[in-house]
């Protein structure tokens, strides 16, 4: 077995740096960081604390990565019916998962993640909410040291599975019914972050319906922001026949504008959020199962964990209207 002292003498340092660059100690220049890891995947090095890791009865953890700042208040309920959903499919399925905040590994590079997930026992994991702009748990997907379930991202391989509901076909399915329950004949779309997969996916279902209606669409960023969408929708609402938003939060955002400006427009949102049916006004939404989509998750890692191979799981999804009767039966 390759030892530290080996892998210092080959990356050209002190066995002391090597300690500080597999613990994450800061203030260690880029080009030291490269050399030790360069030396690390050349000499196949693996540290003590994980080898044991990975002969102990304890590995096969499963990590749930999830990023609590992109969340706000208004939607802690898709948090908490995601935690939900896994723990309990995890504690019926007899697997360990453990919570891992995208803080904990922010300014790592992928080698630095594996080191700290195999040091943690882990060998699975579920990254909820990636992003396209997420590059470096990106490079961890395709490194396939670990199996991995993706939410929402339509990355598939030999080790990674994505669980989602068909976006795009959702999106177009509540902003049909909404054009056609008030005849309109033109849209605004608020859409949310520019480097989501989500994003680009109900775009395309936006740009899909408008193609076939023959009807015109402004589309404007919202960020998945209630405050944005407000301010989108005061600029542009009054000469647009309806407002399509992409999340239940830009569409509360969108209909309290409107309320203030004193006119009528159908908005309509997406997730089905307990929260939309306090607004006052009812609407259309998307429905999906937060709680069923982290189950299957996780019931989806543990048979990667057992060798099978990757694949797309669509989810199912109903187009809802929201009713303040509903939410407090």
């Amino acid at each position: 077995m390759v030892s530290i002292k080996e892998v210092a003498k080959h990356a050209g340092v002190a066995i002391s740096t090597v300690s500080k660059v597999l613990n994450g100690y800061p203030n260690i220049s880029e080009e030291t960081k490269r050399k030790v890891n360069d030396a690390i995947k050349e000499l196949n090095y693996i540290p003590n604390s994980i080898a044991s890791a990975l002969s102990s009865k304890q590995f096969g953890r499963i990590a749930l990565l999830l990023d609590p700042k992109r969340q706000t208040q208004a939607i802690d309920q898709v948090f908490m019916q995601y935690l939900l959903g896994a723990l309990d499919k995890a504690k019926e399925l007899n697997v360990e998962v453990i919570t891992v905040f995208t803080s904990m590994i922010i300014g790592m590079d992928s080698e630095e993640i594996t080191r700290y997930f195999l040091s943690q026992s882990i060998s699975a994991v579920i990254i909820y909410g990636l992003s396209k702009e997420d590059r470096i748990l990106q490079k961890l997907i395709e490194g396939r040291n670990f199996a991995c379930v993706v939410v929402d991202a339509p990355i598939v391989n030999a080790r990674t599975t994505s669980v989602s509901i068909d976006h795009e076909q959702a999106q177009y399915d509540v902003a049909k019914k909404t054009v056609a329950d008030d005849k309109c004949k033109s849209i605004l779309y608020i859409s949310g972050k520019k480097d989501g997969f989500v994003t680009e996916q109900r775009l395309r279902g936006m740009k899909r319906l408008t193609e076939e209606l023959k009807i015109p669409m402004l589309v404007r960023q919202g960020d998945f922001s209630e405050l944005t969408a407000r301010n989108v929708t005061l600029k542009y609402a009054k000469n647009k026949d309806c407002v399509v938003c992409a999340s239940d939060l830009m569409a509360i955002g969108a209909m309290n504008a409107l309320i203030d400006m004193d006119i009528f427009r159908p908005v309509c949102g997406f997730d089905g959020i307990t929260l939309m049916g306090y607004v006052g006004k009812q609407m259309n939404t998307v429905r999906q199962d937060f709680y069923a989509i982290s189950s299957r998750a996780v019931e989806e890692v543990k048979l990667l964990m057992n060798g099978q191979e990757g694949h797309q799981v669509v989810m199912p999804h109903s187009v809802v209207k929201m009713y303040y009767k509903d939410i407090i039966c």
